[in-house]
């Protein structure tokens, strides 16, 4: 299959309003080739999510197939949704035109299998920015996509503290047997965790920026962040809402805006107060095996930099 040069990618979400500028930055950036979204319950329902990774495409003209995942874990009941920062609809902020984009007809576990199949070896990374369901349940599905993933480059865990339990971030914890198929699965994993992301905060000044460029894709960037960064400022206390999902993007276009340190993440599924939480060997205090490339310190202007630099691709 020929190489245009563009790293391919398959972004596996739960729209959300920070995944909504993942896709953003994901679908128009020319060193970057989006093959496809999936979708999975997490900040949502499924139902929700789905709907909303179809909104962002019709409103964006971000032409790739959308294909409906796992609207449960793989072991527990389905986790709460994110409703109190997210709102009711997962993202809430916006007014879309009514909605004549129609979800393709594959399941995501599938769709991913069958575009891993048809590459070749490390020619494809995956970007999980929602629970790992969807990935986990077709690597067990189809174990022979796994020398076809270059790296899986997910929003999830956290050195520190959690978003959803103390211990836990969102992500993981909405699926932690999910995650520990993943970090267990002998491909290259990038963890952009809440350390990282927290250091990237839209701010007021952030939003007046990208206001400033006023296209179509500024125009529903701030109609985002309003919302989100509001949602945040009330449960967490921050300065404005954390871009988490679109750290991963940022990465994959420039790796050098970021910190990673090499170590062993475990996930923890067995214990009740902690399920969920990335344990990471951060001093290399074991004889375990690296097993995760952990984000440590974004050079946040950078970041915002390369936000603005894909809200302008829209012209």
């Amino acid at each position: 299959m020929a190489d245009n040069g563009r790293r391919k990618i398959i972004l596996d979400c739960d729209p959300g309003h920070d995944d909504a500028v993942a896709l953003m930055m994901a679908a128009r950036h020319p060193k970057l080739e989006l093959l496809g979204v999936t979708t999975v319950r997490g900040n949502q329902t499924l139902e929700k999510t789905t709907r909303n990774a179809l909104n962002l495409c019709q409103y964006l003209g971000v032409d790739v197939p959308v294909c409906e995942g796992m609207g449960t874990p793989l072991v527990r009941p389905p986790a709460v949704v994110a409703g109190d920062i997210h709102g009711a609809t997962g993202l809430d902020g916006p007014v879309f035109e009514p909605l004549t984009r129609s979800k393709d007809s594959r399941h995501a576990v599938d769709f991913i299998i069958e575009t891993l199949l048809a590459h070749g070896d490390d020619e494809i990374t995956l970007v999980p920015t929602g629970p790992l369901t969807n990935i986990a349940m077709a690597m067990r599905r189809e174990p022979r996509i796994l020398p076809k993933i270059r790296e899986i480059v997910l929003m999830g865990g956290a050195v520190g503290l959690g978003n959803i339990t103390p211990a836990a971030e969102f992500n993981i914890h909405c699926d932690a047997e999910a995650a520990y198929v993943v970090f267990t699965c002998g491909r290259p994993v990038v963890m952009i965790g809440l350390d990282l992301t927290h250091q990237a905060q839209c701010t007021p000044e952030i939003i007046e920026r990208m206001a400033r460029i006023d296209n179509r894709a500024s125009r529903l960037f701030c109609d985002l962040m309003r919302f989100f960064s509001q949602t945040n400022r009330e449960q967490f206390g921050l300065a404005g809402g954390p871009l988490h999902d679109p750290n991963c993007i940022a990465y994959l276009i420039d790796p050098g805006c970021m910190e990673l340190k090499s170590m062993y993440a475990e996930i923890e599924i067995r214990s009740e107060s902690c399920y969920g939480r990335t344990s990471c060997d951060f001093y290399n205090r074991s004889d375990r095996a690296h097993n995760a490339r952990v984000g440590v310190t974004l050079d946040a202007a950078r970041f915002w930099d390369i936000v603005e630099e894909c809200i302008r691709l829209y012209g």
